[in-house]
């Protein structure tokens, strides 16, 4: 699908995040030339067409104090993970969770679901919490925790 003009200004508008102001979109459509509602209606045209995969935050959970984060992976009955995996992903700590497939016999994990906390005991009561909801079918977990920061980007298009 070809990109619009105004489709290219937007994703160069938008690529190294939105504006940190009270109307990000009014913010954005002043810079095109557009109204915020028209940004809006464009980039959820985007996002309906799969130009866009997402829009969200990305916080940077270590300026926040979250210095303890940690992928848990979970081998779970593969009957119930669908019916699982969103109540773990509902859980209010959890700020990701998806399934990928299991590699056996060295990773026998199926459900991953990212952990933020300030201690790796904290981390570990979360993990407690998710143990507990997924209960008999959960076979076995672990947690890895996080070593370094990774550069967070967005779309970018190329010249």
């Amino acid at each position: 699908m070809a990109l619009s003009a105004f489709d290219r200004a937007l994703i160069a508008a938008t690529q190294g995040g939105l504006p940190l102001v009270a109307r990000p979109y009014e913010a954005v459509g002043a810079m095109l030339g557009a109204s915020g509602e028209q940004v809006q209606e464009r980039l959820a045209q985007m996002l309906q067409d799969g130009l866009i995969r997402r829009i969200g935050a990305v916080p940077n959970h270590y300026r926040l104090g979250y210095t303890a984060n940690g992928m848990s992976v979970w081998d779970v009955c593969d009957e119930q993970a669908a019916e699982l995996g969103p109540r773990v992903a509902a859980l209010p700590f959890v700020s990701h969770c998806y399934r990928r497939p299991r590699h056996l016999p060295g990773w026998p994990y199926n459900l991953f679901a990212m952990l933020h906390g300030t201690s790796r005991a904290a981390v570990a009561a979360q993990a407690a919490e998710v143990a507990a909801l997924l209960g008999q079918a959960c076979r076995s977990h672990d947690i890895l925790y996080s070593t370094a920061i990774l550069k967070k980007t967005g779309l970018r298009l190329k010249d």
